[in-house]
């Protein structure tokens, strides 16, 4: 356990951010099994918009490991699974 003032801070705030982290990824994960599990590209599709919202939001944040880059990568592979509905 900390002793410090700015120790114990530092705790809270890394808890708070794990937190935040942890829901943000998980978030994500749900949405992206949502869409690689759909039966139709139209319920791909509906799904498909706030999936892209959480990506960029998690990434203009730095929130649960997500850049730019990487959100880009989780679009790309998105928009191959719902354009390989025939």
């Amino acid at each position: 356990m900390p002793q410090h003032k700015s120790c114990k801070k530092r705790l809270r705030q890394a808890e708070k951010a794990n937190a935040m982290n942890r829901a943000a990824r998980s978030e994500i994960r749900a949405s992206l099994k949502v869409i690689r599990t759909a039966t139709t590209k139209d319920a791909a599709l509906a799904e498909m918009p706030k999936l892209f919202s959480m990506l960029d939001k998690a990434a203009c944040s730095k929130r649960a490991g997500f850049n730019a880059n990487r959100a880009a990568n989780y679009k790309a592979k998105v928009a191959k699974v719902i354009n390989g509905f025939a």
